[in-house]
């Protein structure tokens, strides 16, 4: 089991760029998914990306949501995953979360999948 680390919130004006990060300290981290998702206040968790191992078939995914504007990406010799958000929207404002799975990502990505849960970073953004 992995223990993900969020980093990177804070608060940036619209259209403006951020770049989050997740890191985890166990050699075993490459294995894993790892999920990106985000839980506005009075909101249901959602799923924002996903991306696979990098020595698997899997695939990365993204929400409608973000698509175009977010990029995923994972260094393995540092045992970080991070999610570049251009372009950020009011509406993109939540507490984004990373968390690890121990399959390939799945397109559908839901909160259920995963296991290993970060404790969030916030992100704001607002003029």
């Amino acid at each position: 089991q992995v223990h993900p680390v969020e980093s990177g919130g804070g608060l940036v004006q619209p259209g403006g760029s951020l770049r989050l990060s997740c890191e985890a300290s166990e050699f075993t981290f490459k294995y894993y998914a790892i999920g990106w998702f985000r839980q506005a206040p009075g909101k249901e968790r959602e799923g924002v990306s996903c991306v696979s191992p990098s020595s698997s078939s899997g695939g990365t995914y993204y929400a409608d949501s973000v698509k175009g504007r977010f990029t995923v990406s994972r260094d393995n010799g540092k045992n970080t995953v991070y999610l570049q958000m251009n372009s950020l929207k009011p509406e993109d404002s939540a507490v984004y979360y990373c968390a690890a799975r121990d399959h390939i990502c799945n397109p559908i990505i839901t909160p259920d999948q995963f296991g290993a849960w970060g404790q969030g970073t916030q992100v704001t953004v607002s003029s």
